[in-house]
């Protein structure tokens, strides 16, 4: 829950086809489901099988890595080591997404504002670049990267080291008007290093966490005290900046709405006894968060396939080698947690806190930035920081997050704990999960170590054993604290208001001792299957519902989302061979575009219009006969595709409807899948179609347009303008209960570079100036998968395809694909596949020493 954005001043200038009903069945309730015995666990007490050491580093300092392209602009990356094998992948990465790291290496360095002045976006006043620059400093970043690199691995070590020569190597031999024209030729595309990569990967760690707080440590001063920044002058200073006001809000954990579906399906749910896989991440198609696919193969050691996050250097985040196939989800878990601090009363400079009684001071730094203030001219500024031992200070103005006396008469100070501050195991648990023979192999790299940050996972083997577990970093406070806080009425009532939680920070015990272990984590191992759609642990599978979790991990006995809700569905409806799932039923599954509210509302609905006949009812526009939009939905099919009549005005009942649900039966935790349901036999229903319908027409849009001529996706030219070219586009969002999710992403996709948003309508994603759904946001790198006696199968897509270069062949292709009709394609796996489908080849080499 956000509280509305306070604004804080600098003072001063600063120097330096259509289908009916008829046939369609809406029985909502999710059908029973005989669940297999509880899946025996297997003796982990004994230690797996050893697996041979992979072959780090080149003795005489030689990479080389042969690359084959396959159709849709997708790499394949043979070497003889970690090193070569990853100077291969940032070599063919840098072709396609230069900007996107280019960029995000001058942002965790704390260099935007020297660069590109103190905005983003640039020129708009608001001094995000100042903000997060100092920010990121007072979090220590690239000092966590610097002083940590030489305690790293030797495997991580060199994934890194191969990664940033791939980079340069693209970079030094390609000349610049063949770059990627939005950043090319730019002073800020420079060669990088080893630790920028892992500067980099610390700053994607902490993305759902202390990432988002810069504003509010920023803000962070002592009571009656400026937090503006000051200029460091010099003798001949002449340059000047005029700091506009700056907007601080309450920091989200979570601000793109980062989510995902993921089914694990196990031997008894197979039609072939073998394991399945469904991966459907949904994040932003622009910026920090896209995801890139590629294949990795060092001969005899390791060898995958799938896709990772922008600038992972060499492991695949989801996919799946010749035995195991795995998808994460965002997780519910709280990666960090916000102390209240009691003021020392002694001290009348507000920089001593109590602990135990005890009084502790606080610490401060002092960092220094360079601002491009435009000629060619930079100044200095110069800011100051406070810690405490749980963490840096935080304040967020006109809100309880403050510093000093509070509305209780209490003196207090907030500060804020990330688990992920530092996380030095990314790169190791992912290719612990790389390598993994078997569940048993992919579970213990949950035990060895705590990389994947912010995601629950899914994983299955040839065998068909089927796991889950939250990998989520989650501070380690015990249950004794957490028992405490939970009593505690008034921070929890702070933690409510604040949306993350916020404890006490009175005494040690409350204090988080690194990050939980996997004992502590949800899991489940099941041989009929784990899924998950961004609820909580709770409902993994429903015959074994997960629960005695410490509250960090997220809620139980919780209301689940129609997403949710229509996941499990689409599970117990089963498969078509005796119940069970064939890959291409999951893949229709995904791809089905259906909407769990229309299935549990549309037929009543429909009855409460042909009672209400041409009788009007009360609208925001007065009085309305909504005869029109009832005939409309009576044309509908009841899904979300290209074609469909109906579906903008059942997205725009659903908007309606959610701000005020009417049901007959209300949630019942004992019956959590098929509750809340059943449409109120209510007039104010049918004003809600007629809200919908007033809202579409207001922007001159007709209520029966097919789906396809209003959901599109456009690019942005490099300077930000419309590119014209509108793709059609199928795809349903979470409003009406969607599955396969699409929508606009109107805040930061986390770069610096212009893009095309389209405003949207108040209380819709509808746009006014685009005239529909603008879509940017949802379904990215999905693909469904099963094991087979002949080795992987697997099809897939990269919604937005390979390339942000507007030059590039694979800018578009596979965007094109899915407009063209909701659909997947081959993913390559064995090596005689990819030769026969490659459509260019190279070797790179380089010598280092």
């Amino acid at each position: 829950m956000n509280l509305p954005k306070k604004t804080l001043l600098y003072k001063g200038m600063l120097m330096a086809g259509v289908v009916t009903l008829a046939g369609c069945n809406f029985d909502n309730d999710v059908p029973e489901y005989e669940a297999p015995p509880v899946a025996e666990e297997p003796d982990y007490s004994s230690p797996l099988p050893d697996q041979e050491p992979l072959s780090t580093f080149d003795d005489d300092g030689q990479l080389q890595a042969d690359i084959s392209w396959t159709t849709y602009g997708v790499p394949y990356v043979t070497a003889d080591n970690l090193e070569s094998m990853a100077f291969g992948v940032g070599y063919a990465y840098a072709q396609d997404n230069l900007c996107i790291l280019a960029d995000q290496i001058v942002k965790f360095n704390s260099q935007r504002s020297q660069f590109f002045g103190p905005d983003n976006p640039i020129g708009s006043g608001n001094s995000q670049n100042l903000i997060d620059d100092f920010g990121f400093l007072a979090l220590g970043i690239r000092d966590n990267a610097e002083q940590g690199y030489d305690s790293l691995s030797e495997e991580s070590q060199a994934l890194l080291e191969g990664y940033a020569a791939g980079y340069n190597k693209y970079l030094g031999d390609t000349p610049t008007a063949s770059l990627d024209p939005q950043c090319a030729g730019q002073p800020f595309v420079r060669e990088i290093t080893p630790v920028d990569v892992l500067t980099y990967a610390q700053g994607v760690a902490l993305l759902p966490g202390a990432s988002n707080f810069t504003g509010a440590i920023f803000a962070a001063a002592p009571p009656g005290e400026d937090f503006s920044p000051t200029p460091v002058m010099s003798s001949d200073q002449t340059a000047s900046i005029d700091l506009q006001p700056v907007a601080i809000e309450m920091p989200e954990a979570n601000p793109t709405e980062m989510g995902s579906n993921g089914w694990a399906i196990g031997r008894d749910l197979s039609a072939t006894g073998q394991g399945m896989l469904l991966a459907n991440p949904h994040f932003p198609h622009t910026g920090n968060q896209r995801f890139w696919q590629f294949g990795i193969e060092i001969p005899g050691e390791l060898k995958v396939a799938g896709g990772s996050l922008s600038g992972m250097p060499g492991v695949v985040n989801i996919g799946f080698n010749e035995n195991v196939a795995w998808t994460h989800t965002f997780s519910t878990a709280n990666r960090f947690v916000v102390h209240q601090l009691e003021l020392d009363p002694a001290d009348d400079n507000n920089l001593t806190y109590l602990v135990d009684g005890e009084p502790k001071e606080m610490t401060t730094k002092t960092h220094q930035i360079q601002v491009n203030v435009g000629g060619g001219q930079t100044i200095t500024l110069e800011k100051t920081s406070y810690h405490s031992e749980f963490g840096a200070i935080i304040k967020v103005p006109g809100s309880p997050i403050t510093w000093g006396v509070d509305d209780f008469g209490k003196e207090v100070a907030y500060a804020i704990y990330d688990a992920n501050l530092p996380n030095y195991e990314v790169l190791d648990h992912w290719l612990a999960m790389n390598r993994a023979r078997n569940i048993e192999e992919y579970r213990q790299s949950y035990i060895d170590y705590t990389g994947t940050v912010f995601n629950n996972a899914m994983a299955v083997d040839d065998d068909g054993d089927a796991f889950f577990t939250d990998g989520s970093s989650v501070p380690n406070i015990s249950d004794d604290a957490l028992a405490a806080w939970q009593d505690n009425q008034l921070l929890q009532g702070i933690s409510s208001t604040a949306g993350f939680p916020v404890m006490p920070g009175n005494s040690a015990m409350f204090k988080a001792d690194g990050k939980m272990p996997f004992s502590r984590a949800p899991s489940l191992l099941r041989t009929d299957f784990v899924q998950n759609s961004n609820n909580s642990y709770w409902l993994t599978n429903p015959a074994e519902p997960i629960d005695d979790v410490a509250t960090l991990w997220g809620p139980t006995d919780n209301e689940q989302s129609w997403r949710s809700r229509l996941g499990q569905k689409m599970l117990a409806e089963g498969g078509s061979v005796d119940g069970k799932f064939t890959r291409e039923d999951i893949a229709e599954k995904l791809l089905s575009n259906r909407s769990f509210l229309a299935e549990e509302v549309l037929e009543p609905l429909l009855s409460l219009c042909e009672r209400q006949g041409e009788q009007p009812v009360s609208t925001v526009a007065g009085e309305q006969n909504i005869k029109p939009a009832c005939d409309v939905l009576a044309q509908w099919d009841g899904t979300m595709n290209k074609d469909s009549v109906g579906a903008m005005l059942f997205r725009e009942f659903a908007t309606e409807f959610a701000n005020d649900p009417k049901w007959t039966v209300d949630f019942d935790p004992q019956d959590p899948l098929n509750t809340p349901r059943g449409l109120a036999n209510n007039v104010s229903v049918l004003s809600d179609l007629g809200n919908a319908m007033v809202r579409i027409e207001s922007l001159g849009l007709s209520i029966d347009a097919p789906l396809g001529e209003v959901q599109f996706v456009e690019r942005a030219l490099p300077t930000g303008q419309p590119s014209g070219q509108r793709l059609p586009w199928g795809g349903a969002n979470n409003i009406e209960g969607g599955f396969n999710v699409f929508r606009a992403n109107t805040g930061s996709d986390g770069t610096i570079y212009p893009r095309l948003i389209y405003p949207e309508v108040d209380g819709s994603n509808l746009t006014e100036a685009g005239l529909g759904y603008h879509i940017s946001y949802g379904s990215s790198w999905m693909f469904t998968m099963e094991f087979t006696e002949e080795g992987p199968l697997a099809h897939g897509l990269l919604s937005y395809s390979q390339s942000r270069n507007i030059y590039s062949d694979h800018y578009l292709d596979q965007t094109l694909l899915y407009s063209q009709e909701p659909q997947l394609r081959p993913i390559w796996f064995d090596n005689a596949e990819v030769e026969e489908n490659a459509i260019r080849q190279e070797t790179i080499n380089l010598t280092t020493e």
